[in-house]
């Protein structure tokens, strides 16, 4: 059995190919691909070779958000059935090491990620019509769940874990620097949680117009607005947490100086090394912790989107086919046109 594949070979060498699929042994499950998302680091990975020190080494399927339909299941296999329509969980920790053990599984010694380069060889990814998965990674959903809106589970549970991390929001002004998908998915998470009041910054209006339609109560342009912020640095700081989704010096600053005394800067954007403004930090007592990736909160994206208790639908901005990949990268890219890309799999 023959599928296509989506391979990155290098720096802007990605290519659509064919592949062998193997037979699903025990424990396992085949699964006919229905959407992917394309997420920031698979971008980075084709325009830059990598992310900061991680860098693509040898060819790698791309991908790791995704749903599906199980096609036919290995020996032993009972809780999933053909038909059966699935997210995909990407993530798959090694379960005996200290960190897995101490309930930190996103910190996992030995994690395996699918479409991921931090390891050699390389974990591949889930941009296929066919791929073989361990059962463990197939969370089945209602028959009438839409598939592409599934595919949104991962930065989901991405930000469902940094909502975790923040601690409860109810009633909380929170700011979201960062319109992209991972900062409009934290702003449908905070109003899903019952903050008052969610204001969203970016350099774009196209991306904050989708903030809005994920709850947002404010959205600042402040490329064209910069000095509609500043009053919310007023009397040390307006804000309880910050999600900080862009990794970008000037709007860690911003959150910083927005926040209360002792607020939650929360950084879900990732970069390279990045100047923090540390003595304000210190100055404020504010707490600045990172968060990485998620464990449980993949079960409850799933669920979130699946009964519709958050609306993913907002940030899907194109989708387009396998075949097409040049153009879904290019449209990936510009902020202008996406928020988040889909790719359709036959």
């Amino acid at each position: 059995m023959e599928t296509r594949v989506c391979r990155l070979y290098g720096k802007n060498d990605v290519r659509v190919e064919v592949a062998n699929v193997e037979v699903p042994k025990s424990g396992e499950v085949l699964v006919k691909l229905a959407f992917g998302g394309i997420c920031g680091s698979d971008m980075h990975y084709l325009s830059d070779g990598g992310i900061g020190t991680i860098r693509v080494k040898e060819p790698i399927i791309l991908g790791h958000e995704a749903s599906g339909q199980i096609v036919s299941v290995g020996p032993d296999v009972h809780d999933l059935a053909p038909g059966d329509k699935i997210a995909i969980n990407p993530s798959r920790p090694c379960g005996s090491c200290k960190f897995c053990m101490d309930r930190l599984k996103m910190h996992c010694l030995d994690m395996r990620f699918n479409g991921s380069a931090i390891r050699m060889p390389h974990e591949q990814g889930l941009f296929r019509d066919l791929i073989v998965l361990k059962v463990s990674q197939c969370i089945k959903v209602p028959p009438l769940t839409n598939l592409s809106k599934l595919a949104c589970a991962e930065p989901l549970a991405v930000c469902l874990h940094a909502a975790k991390i923040a601690g409860p929001l109810a009633g909380k002004r929170v700011l979201v620097t960062g319109a992209g998908p991972i900062g409009s998915l934290c702003t449908a998470v905070a109003a899903a949680k019952g903050a008052k009041e969610i204001v969203v910054t970016d350099i774009l209006d196209e991306t904050l117009n989708i903030a809005k339609a994920m709850g947002a109560t404010q959205v600042i342009n402040v490329a064209a607005n910069s000095n509609e912020i500043d009053k919310f640095t007023e009397n040390k700081g307006h804000f309880d947490i910050a999600f900080e989704c862009s990794a970008v010096a000037s709007a860690i600053a911003t959150a910083v100086h927005t926040l209360l005394p002792r607020g939650g800067l929360i950084q879900v954007g990732v970069a390279g090394d990045t100047p923090v403004p540390i003595n304000a930090i210190v100055a404020k007592e504010i707490k600045f912790q990172g968060t990485h990736r998620f464990h449980e909160e993949f079960s409850e994206a799933v669920s979130a989107i699946s009964v519709g208790d958050i609306d993913v639908s907002p940030i899907i901005s194109a989708i387009f086919q396998l075949d097409d990949i040049q153009q879904a990268f290019e449209t990936a890219m510009n902020r202008r046109k996406s928020v988040k890309v889909h790719l359709k799999f036959n």
